[in-house]
């Protein structure tokens, strides 16, 4: 079994944790037990959002690195959970490499959920974030509204290839323009908890939570990158509503708010 052969496999689940949500300590978990399990004593990785390099030493004190760009990032914890077991049974029963390759290559060719899944789920949780902060039964429904259009809008963004600020500004945006109409019409009281429901959907909850993880665990460049990458995220939802609450104030004089 050639030690190329194990460096690359072990990379390549560690690349599709990260991928999909997972914390950087987690893959640099991964990639120690797959190497240690196949007779490699000494691995050394170092990760961070965008990137993974792995350096390996046999017991010829042959060594080895790899370098992998991460260039998407979204978020499907059903991955990171089957690498995990993945992994731990390669540590109970190490698998040939070929075993292993068609392993990695099933989890990471699983198809999301479809567009209408993901809409009808993204549009039920804008309606009771609104609920949770203090909407009646009509911000509900315009809450569910706002929300299955601004995933529907988010998946054409990506099939686009925008870069993540637009796509949260445009979100915001959204949001604040279909809850000022509503407003205007007369089919709701309550526009901000309307808006505030809806925009947590956008709201970068896996970047925060891994963040704060991150640091912790002492991986201070993915724990500061990850804290960056929300920030922006905020910055991008707040331009989105300020941009359209501007525009309103223009046109009619700040009315509805």
């Amino acid at each position: 079994m050639y030690i190329d052969d194990i460096i690359h496999v072990a990379t390549e689940a560690g690349k599709i944790i990260l991928e999909n949500g997972g914390e950087t300590y987690r893959v640099e978990q991964t990639i120690t037990m797959i190497c240690n399990s196949y007779g490699i004593p000494h691995t050394e990785s170092f990760v961070t959002p965008t990137g993974i390099m792995v350096s390996i030493t046999n017991s010829e004190n042959k060594t080895i690195s790899l370098v992998r760009r991460i260039n998407s990032r979204t978020v499907n914890l059903r991955k990171v959970a089957m690498i995990n077991n993945l992994s731990r049974q390669i540590v109970l029963k190490p698998l040939s490499m070929e075993e292993i390759r068609k392993e990695l290559k099933y989890i990471n060719n699983i198809p999301p959920y479809s567009i209408n899944t993901t809409t009808f789920f993204a549009a039920v949780s804008s309606g009771f974030f609104t609920l949770v902060f203090g909407g009646n039964y009509k911000d509900f429904f315009v809450a569910f509204i706002i929300g299955a259009l601004i995933n529907y809008l988010g998946v054409h963004l990506d099939d686009l290839e925008v870069n993540g600020f637009l796509k949260n500004m445009l979100g915001g945006a959204l949001a604040a323009t279909v809850a000022l109409l509503a407003a205007a019409l007369g089919l709701v009281g309550n526009m901000n908890t309307i808006i505030i429901g809806s925009i947590m959907i956008l709201v970068p909850g896996i970047s925060i939570t891994n963040a704060i993880r991150d640091t912790i665990a002492g991986d201070l460049v993915s724990g500061v990158s990850r804290s960056i990458e929300a920030l922006f995220v905020a910055i991008a939802i707040a331009a989105g509503t300020s941009i359209i609450f501007k525009i309103w104030v223009l046109l009619f004089g700040g009315s509805l708010i």
